[in-house]
């Protein structure tokens, strides 16, 4: 095994940058300091970086100064190469990577982009750099408009050709392959060439990754959005030159058109956005204006007058012939700000290709330091192995329907969104994402309403619930929500992105209740720090508990830890360190931790705990050797638990901002199924990252 890896095509358009999406997060989820390296890239244009190089470091949050990642354009390689400089260019190659290879874990090489003229220029190229450098190479071939045959014999001749050259071929990805030749590439490639065995994964085709966006669309053309910014991220499945009268040009509008029409066809604008509001046509992408006219100043006033305009309009300089010619050059790439095609290529890789195999064939050493990508990615990993049912209740919100999409599109769970159908798949479209995998329901209308209200009636009556008050309640898609995590049609839910913390939880206080042996419901943050991820407990829910409660938050948050992966060694905070305090706020901790203690003899458990200790001795090792030095926590602790509300919400907070932190919660704990609650300033990853623990803690629930 080696601390690098070459991702070569074999041809343009193969979905590489995909497969180079998946390995990175392969690797950054294993290892702590991953770099990107792509010894030839394609000239950019004047200031402006490789689109792939940059893909990795934004998304992957990268340390690598963008300088360091290449050494050539292929422009200039070949000027050398042509002149008799092979063996320079090979040489400040190795030299250029040489560096990287000290500096960093795990050095990820992408080759060429085979848009130069000459294809087997650039497969020798990579060839050589790939041997040159001592890079095992991942081989990605394409299945775009091929016959099964014609791919196997590209894959097995590629992989033949490299083994003459002396690379190492590591395994070998079909990308892009129609539905359906999956088994027939994996047995065919396996059987020739006489070679060790060696893995084969096939990708199908997924549209979503090789159609361009409307943002795409912008930048290809340098257009100007006029209106409709929210649906930039809308795919386009074909163009439409509109050049008729309205009634002969709308039989021809298609789903995921995009319209193409001189900016002074006022007719054309307005027919189109109409289009888009009716349910007689299909839903049209979006509208590109050519000729860099500008829109009359009456409609301009008409549209603005709209309430949320329903498609993007972009402007282009260019008149229509020129536009339609330079959109037939475009096709689909992965940006860093596009989250449903990255998730797409993600779930897309994890879901076809063994990341376990291919990451013990690649990884020589794991690190043992955890970043907060590398945890976010685990929390991913866990919830896609065996996908929960997880319901929103606030379907129609736009975060989450973003959210909602990136979920599916990662496997992450089936999602269950709750509201109004319409106004759900309205808003899905009218912001660009695809929820047609979840499954939708309105509580108001739903066939279960009835028998959710009796069910309620009859768990809450013995506090005066009468019947219409049941019902107005089970109409309430919160309380609708929770009563299907209750009765076993979901498995956990999410909420809180515009509810309050108290309407998302009081549903659950009322009828879901606390775990056998368990008195309280609390909360713990995983704080993602830069190098290993920490317990916080608790810091949302209960401002003052007593000894007894402390001592059930912090065996709470210890069964927390384990679940998403911390070994948990658990710290009863406090001003004092031992016996160097006094007072009732120290008391209450020294009994918290004894009764910890002897709850965890009652379930046989045994987790290092200590207490109490003061913040500094429970992290710092040269503190802990002075205040602690025999302690199996101090120093080294990973569950943090705080004595009240006020010092654990200001604690991490601080912590947070002042150290960078990345802080996943609160993750509610002590309910006999997961509901948890989101902030309502919360950002769409927030969610995504929310709806993925609620699905662990449902996996860990049904000992899954």
């Amino acid at each position: 095994m080696s601390k690098n890896l070459y991702v070569s095509a074999t041809e343009e358009r193969s979905g590489k940058s995909a497969v180079v999406l998946g390995v990175m997060q392969m690797l950054t989820r294993e290892l702590h300091n991953v770099a990107i390296f792509r010894p030839i890239i394609n000239d950019p244009g004047e200031g402006k970086k490789d689109h792939d190089i940059a893909l990795m470091i934004d998304h992957f949050k990268l340390s690598i100064p963008y300088e360091d990642t290449y050494a050539y354009t292929l422009k200039r390689t070949r000027e050398l190469i042509n002149s008799g400089q092979h063996a320079l260019v090979l040489e400040n190659i190795l030299n250029k990577y040489k560096t990287l290879e000290e500096q960093y874990d795990f050095v990820l090489c992408e080759g060429t982009d085979f848009k130069g003229k000459d294809p087997a220029f650039e497969f020798d190229l990579n060839a050589d750099i790939a041997a040159n450098i001592g890079a095992p190479m991942l081989v990605v071939t394409s299945g775009r408009e091929k016959a099964p045959e014609e791919v196997v014999n590209i894959s097995q001749t590629t992989l033949d050709t490299l083994a003459e050259k002396g690379v190492d071929s590591l395994a070998c990805i079909v990308n892009r392959a129609p539905e359906g030749m999956t088994d027939e590439l994996v047995r065919h490639i396996e059987r020739k060439g006489g070679q060790e065995p060696m893995p084969v994964y096939v990708i199908p085709e997924d549209e979503a990754l090789g159609k361009p966006s409307i943002n795409d669309v912008r930048r290809w053309l340098d257009a100007d959005v006029l209106y409709g910014h929210s649906g930039l991220q809308t795919l386009v499945d074909n163009y439409l030159v509109a050049a008729m009268q309205i009634g002969n040009f709308l039989q021809y509008i298609r789903p995921g058109s995009l319209i193409i029409t001189p900016g002074d066809r006022s007719d054309i604008i307005l027919s189109s956005l109409a289009s888009r509001l009716s349910s007689s046509y299909p839903d049209i992408a979006g509208i590109v204006l050519t000729g860099g006219l500008d829109v009359s100043v009456n409609v301009h006033k008409l549209i603005e007058g709209w309430t949320g305009v329903p498609v993007p309009v972009l402007s282009a300089k260019g008149h229509t012939y020129q536009t339609v010619q330079d959109l037939n050059c475009l096709y689909g790439r992965i940006e860093a700000d596009d989250y449903q095609r990255i998730a797409t290529a993600l779930g897309g890789f994890a879901q076809h290709v063994d990341v376990n195999e291919l990451r013990d064939r690649v990884v020589e050493k794991r690190s043992t330091k955890v970043t907060p990508k590398m945890f976010e990615y685990s929390l991913m990993d866990k919830a896609s192995r065996n996908p929960q049912r997880i319901v929103l209740p606030e379907g129609p919100e736009e975060r989450i329907l973003r959210a909602a999409d990136i979920v599916l599109r990662r496997g992450a769970a089936e999602v269950i969104l709750l509201g109004d159908e319409k106004t759900i798949r309205t808003n899905a479209s009218n912001y660009g994402v695809d929820v047609s995998g979840a499954q939708i329901i309105d509580p108001s209308n739903s066939d279960l309403l009835d028998p959710f209200a009796e069910e309620y009636l009859e768990l809450r009556k013995h506090k005066g619930m009468i019947a219409e008050q049941a019902w107005d309640r089970m109409a309430d898609p919160t309380y609708f929500g929770t009563m299907m995590v209750h009765k076993g049609f979901a498995d956990g839910m999410v909420s809180g992105s515009i509810n309050t913390t108290a309407h998302t939880i009081r549903p659950a206080f009322e009828f879901v209740k606390t775990k056998p042996g368990s008195s309280i419901v609390s909360s713990v943050f995983l704080m993602c720090l830069k190098d290993r991820v920490l317990v916080y407990g608790d810091c949302a829910v209960n401002p003052n508990p007593d000894a007894k409660q402390l001592a059930e938050i912090a065996l709470g948050s210890a069964e927390t830890a384990k679940i998403f992966g911390v070994e948990p060694r658990v710290a009863m905070l406090s001003y004092s360190t031992g016996s160097s305090g006094k007072g009732e706020d120290v008391e209450k901790v020294i009994e918290a931790t004894k009764i910890a203690r002897e709850l965890m003899k009652e379930r046989g458990l045994d987790i290092p705990l200590e207490g109490p200790i003061q913040y500094d001795a429970a992290i710092d090792p040269d503190v802990a050797r002075v205040k602690m030095p025999d302690s199996d926590v101090a120093g080294k602790a990973t569950v943090f638990i705080f004595p009240d509300l006020n010092t654990g919400n200001n604690t991490y907070k601080a912590v947070q901002r002042a150290a960078n932190a990345v802080a996943i919660g609160p993750v509610l704990q002590g309910l006999n199924k997961p509901v948890n609650d989101l902030s309502r300033g919360c950002t769409v990853p927030d969610i995504v990252n929310t709806v993925a623990i609620t699905a662990i803690q449902a996996q860990a629930e049904k000992g899954e």
